[in-house]
């Protein structure tokens, strides 16, 4: 019998466990613009699970993310847990996590983000799986980038149909972009991890093999390389991220294009909107995604994107519309669509265009109020046993 809502409360309190947001990339992007757009009914406490430290850091901060929950818990000091997730060693940390609050029969959101999880999830053994689907599908949702991913985790974990929720992710749409006609010399930008990532955590090394991502940075210092000449001397490409550096500039030396090709470490928000206002397109020929922060951010600059049709990409880039779809490993195909940005004016202005269109609906405030419906909406339904119902 369900029980009365007998009491009202404004504020759902939220406990989001995730990276550090010292650590670079997509998944923090995200955490971070969570928080500072926070709507009034909302209060969010971050725990970071990992951070950029020693594995002894590491070991701690992740105890003290355990006893943050218990305490939490025990103490009725959280409404929801939301919980970002990956591959690797993000799902082994997650899974504790996850474990502890359905042994206290809390509400769990899941926010997923690996780019090679269908890979990671078919290597592990095989009890590690039906543990990991236990866990997920006993979850009060699971939040998925893109329909695709959706489509994945609904049938992979026996989800129903209203446990996942498609979220795209969250930009913040500049309020004026520059006026890119007429430019004699083009700008071409990559931002993400250059190399590849992956291996096996040492100690887990002889039980289960990590997929490496890869987000074909190398792939596109070699077709840049191939351009013709005249092309390549009205153009330079930038890449800016974290990973191999060093091997990347070696090949860039190699091919004696160190006066073309510039590479630069991780950039903070404000870099990265510098570059972005300076560049004329995004390329980013990965093998593997999610949804990509960098592409959405580059699109909602007004940049044309080159990409590959992996992850959630190809429900967002359409390809001649507001961006140029290439296949991974493909250098002709990505050596021709640079080839098309450069030489047509027209296509390269339209495409970026469309581009910043195409990424309006998933304005950070939008996203917020889809958000907080989601809170209200899981949190009311946990609140049936308790008698609260929380209003917006």
């Amino acid at each position: 019998m369900q029980a009365p809502l007998d009491r009202q409360k404004s504020i759902i309190k939220v406990l989001m466990f995730g990276p550090g947001l010292n650590i670079q990339g997509g998944i923090t992007s995200v955490e971070q613009l969570i928080i500072n757009n926070s709507l009034a009914n909302i209060k969010i406490r971050h725990v970071p699970t990992i951070i950029r430290g020693s594995v002894g850091q590491n070991i701690l901060v992740f105890a003290k993310a355990i006893q943050s929950l218990c305490w939490s818990i025990l103490t009725k000091e959280v409404d929801i847990i939301h919980i970002h997730f990956a591959e690797r060693g993000s799902t082994i940390r997650k899974s504790i996590l996850m474990a502890i609050g359905l042994l206290f029969r809390q509400s769990i959101i899941l926010h997923a983000h690996g780019a090679t999880y269908q890979e990671f999830y078919a290597g592990l053994p095989q009890p590690i799986q039906k543990l990991l689907r236990f866990l997920i599908g006993n979850c009060s949702k699971t939040i998925v980038l893109s329909k695709s991913w959706q489509n994945y985790y609904s049938s992979k974990f026996a989800l129903a149909p209203d446990q996942t929720v498609v979220l795209y992710n969250p930009v913040e749409i500049p309020i004026s972009i520059p006026n890119r006609l007429g430019r004699t010399h083009l700008k071409f930008v990559f931002l993400g991890r250059i190399g590849k990532r992956g291996g096996a955590l040492d100690l887990a090394e002889s039980l289960i093999s990590f997929p490496k991502q890869d987000k074909g940075a190398f792939d596109l210092i070699a077709a840049f390389a191939a351009l013709p000449a005249a092309s390549r001397h009205c153009t330079e490409l930038v890449l800016a991220g974290d990973g191999d550096l060093e091997a990347a500039n070696q090949l860039i030396i190699k091919l004696g294009l160190e006066a073309k090709i510039t590479i630069l470490t991780w950039l903070n928000p404000e870099q990265r909107d510098r570059l972005l206002s300076t560049a004329d397109a995004f390329i980013l020929p990965s093998y593997h995604e999610g949804l990509p922060m960098s592409m959405l951010e580059s699109m909602a600059w007004g940049l044309p994107v080159i990409a590959t049709p992996v992850g959630g990409i190809p429900e967002v880039i359409h390809n001649g519309h507001n961006g140029l779809l290439v296949d991974p490993g493909h250098q002709a195909q990505l050596v021709h669509a640079m080839q098309q940005l450069i030489e047509d004016e027209a296509l390269r202005v339209s495409l970026g265009i469309a581009a910043r269109q195409s990424v309006e609906h998933c304005d950070v405030r939008n996203y917020m109020e889809s958000l907080s419906k989601l809170y209200t909406l899981v949190a009311n339904q946990y609140a049936q046993i308790v008698g609260v119902a929380y209003r917006r």
